[in-house]
């Protein structure tokens, strides 16, 4: 080793409590408290599933763990069976989606003038 290698390397930080900066990463995370929907918030989320076929484009938000996530993509397989929703790769159980939206989903009228 040559004397600027030595050199540089007691320069180097060193990790005298290994993990203990995951853990307080850990700590400071955010964690969401799973909400409950509405009737009506259900039966709409149930109308737009029916609506929703394999190949169309989604952005769905759904409960994963300790927090609410965003994800957007083609509907790759809806497993009523398994109850999962596969968009790209990522399997979401139907049960956590809390919001569903597709330009391809056409709404029905309301009769409400807006």
């Amino acid at each position: 080793m040559n004397e600027k290698t030595s050199r540089a390397k007691q320069f180097l930080p060193f990790a005298s409590l290994k993990g203990y900066y995951d853990q307080i990463r850990e700590r400071e995370r955010i964690i969401d408290v799973r909400r409950d929907l509405s009737d009506e918030e259900m039966i709409q989320l149930s109308h737009k599933m029916e609506l929703l076929k394999k190949g169309m484009m989604a952005k769905l938000t759904f409960y994963n763990i300790d927090a609410y996530e965003t994800i957007e993509g083609i509907v790759a397989h809806i497993d009523l069976v398994l109850r999962t929703l596969t968009i790209v790769k990522t399997n979401i159980p139907l049960d956590d989606i809390v919001e569903l939206e597709s330009e391809e989903i056409i709404q029905p009228f309301s009769g409400i003038n807006e």
